[in-house]
């Protein structure tokens, strides 16, 4: 699938919207290639006052389908994670870096198989992100996996190496850029927790130690939220 740094699904983001307006404005998204082969947009999932905002990385096949995020195995376990860590999942607004589901179908084959988002592709879609993020206005922001956390924090990010840490969130406007993490030592704007993708906890070959890796990086937000 092409896609191309010219990309940006700004034009399509209405000025002074509240999340349902945001919703039905992206479901007519045409910012990058990937609306074409997916089934819907799947926009972010809950209330403008949610204290802490959770960022996945792209729609699952499941989400495409049902048109919500974090519906599938995944989301489950993601469910029971924030239970077992302390946070309220009415508390929590959930979302993904980029709305569209990105995926393969192997020759002879039905399956939908998902593929990460590359630069462009989260950089067309950072406007929804950031419009979201503009209204909800999160004390923190949990970041689900590398792609989430690069989206957030800019490519440098490593999230072996930074997981299950309080780090300064950038402003928004240096969101997911290169000057990200020098933005955030200036002027931080409430704090980030990386973790893994719970959709990584599945595939793992430890589930139990990975799980546990999740619960534990997600009390890290649920202390700072107390």
């Amino acid at each position: 699938m092409h896609t191309d740094s010219s990309h940006d699904a700004a034009p399509y983001v209405p000025d002074r919207a509240d999340l349902a307006a945001l919703r039905r404005a992206a479901a007519g998204c045409r910012g990058c290639p990937l609306y074409e082969d997916s089934t819907q947009t799947v926009f972010g999932a809950g209330e403008s006052s949610s204290r802490v905002v959770l960022v996945g990385e792209i729609p699952g096949d499941q989400e495409d389908r049902r048109g919500a995020p974090f519906v599938g195995p995944a989301g489950r376990l993601l469910d029971r994670a924030l239970e077992e860590a302390g946070i309220a999942r009415d508390d929590a607004y959930v979302t993904n870096a980029v709305k569209h589901f990105k995926f393969t179908t192997p020759e002879g084959g039905k399956r939908r198989i998902h593929r990460s988002p590359n630069a462009a592709e989260m950089a067309a879609c950072r406007p929804w992100l950031l419009a979201e993020l503009r209204l909800i206005e999160p004390e923190i922001i949990v970041a689900l996996g590398a792609t989430a956390g690069k989206a957030l924090l800019g490519s440098s990010f490593r999230v072996t190496q930074q997981r299950g840490r309080l780090l300064p969130c950038p402003p928004l406007d240096a969101l997911g850029t290169r000057r990200a993490a020098e933005a955030a030592e200036a002027v931080a704007e409430g704090h980030i927790v990386a973790t893994v993708h719970p959709s990584a906890v599945l595939r793992g070959d430890d589930r139990d130690a990975m799980y546990a890796g999740l619960v534990d990086d997600l009390r890290v937000a649920a202390r700072a939220l107390a």
